[in-house]
């Protein structure tokens, strides 16, 4: 398919277009920088379009030295939205599974998914990269790294999982609100404060957003894709795709392991089994950090994928 270019405020030029990938699914994407610099692949986590990657910290990225690569994953954002239903189970049985590191049937899986990331590297013409996943995100990064090794320079998991067995579950206030929305027929407004209440839950207690930023960025998002249906196969993705524990300990890319010390829906303690797992990673857990991307804690973030990129 064509792409479009447009420049931002910074003549930073920023490529868009979609890429047909892994038997039909299309997946919008934004290409930043200069396309001859070292490739950072972003993959972002459950329910989030790829603007949830900040504009300012892919700047950042680039500022560093890098291209940059943002998109949305399936069912969500621009990109396709799967038709297959769910297959019926007791939502109970597949969390206790889910909790026992069990595979359980679904629509598609994080694999399939890390295929995705992997044929929109091709479609680029991107032999290797460095990859960064952030939640969810991270969980695919990690199925990527472990699975096509030769495809992944360095890697970056921030606030993820293994999913291994045993593993503490989120807190019942953060999941409750994720899993639920706002309730069928809702209007803008209450999807609106729906978000807003779900991020102050999950969000950074040290660096909150402003509630008008908060809103605004809910409205943007709102405004390019609302697609709840879209958010339950994802999470049956996740759910569904057993302990990633033996995939993680295949990966052989520099790893930094990035997680919050305040993360009320994927707990610390998930965070610190990745770093457990991978051979060599190192973890940097947090202070006063939760469950998103506070501005105040961008250049640290930048500082710390930039210095594991070098590692490779």
């Amino acid at each position: 398919m064509t792409s479009s270019e447009h420049i931002v405020a910074s003549a930073t030029p920023i490529r868009s277009g979609m890429a047909s990938v892994n038997g039909g699914i299309e997946l919008c994407y934004e290409d930043w920088g200069d396309e001859a610099a070292e490739p950072i692949l972003l993959i972002m986590g459950l329910s989030a379009q790829m603007l949830v990657w900040p504009d300012e910290f892919c700047q950042m990225l680039v500022e560093k030295g890098y291209r940059v690569i943002r998109f949305d994953n399936r069912d969500i954002g621009l990109s396709t939205k799967v038709k297959a239903k769910i297959e019926k189970m007791n939502e109970l049985v597949r969390m206790a599974r889910f909790s026992l590191g069990l595979k359980s049937p679904a629509p598609y899986s994080l694999y399939d998914m890390a295929r995705d990331s992997e044929e929109l590297l091709d479609h680029l013409g991107i032999r290797q990269a460095h990859v960064v996943g952030a939640s969810m995100g991270g969980m695919i990064a990690q199925v990527l790294a472990g699975t096509r090794p030769e495809r992944v320079k360095s890697l970056g998991v921030i606030f993820s999982s293994t999913n291994q067995p045993l593993l503490p579950p989120p807190h019942p206030k953060a999941l409750q609100p994720l899993m639920k929305g706002p309730g069928k027929g809702a209007s803008t407004e209450e999807i609106v404060a729906h978000s807003v209440k779900l991020f102050s839950i999950i969000g950074s207690p040290a660096h909150p957003m402003p509630q008008e930023e908060r809103e605004s960025f809910s409205r943007r998002l709102i405004s390019r894709n609302y697609h709840p249906a879209g958010v339950k196969r994802q999470f049956t993705a996740v759910l569904s795709s057993g302990s990633l524990k033996p995939v993680a300990r295949k990966i052989l890319a520099p790893t930094v392991v990035i997680h919050g010390k305040e993360d009320k829906l994927v707990p610390p303690a998930c965070g610190k089994a990745v770093a457990r797992a991978i051979r060599g990673a190192e973890l940097h857990m947090i202070p006063g950090m939760g469950h998103d991307l506070p501005r105040a804690l961008w250049p640290k973030f930048v500082h710390l994928i930039d210095s594991n990129a070098r590692r490779a």
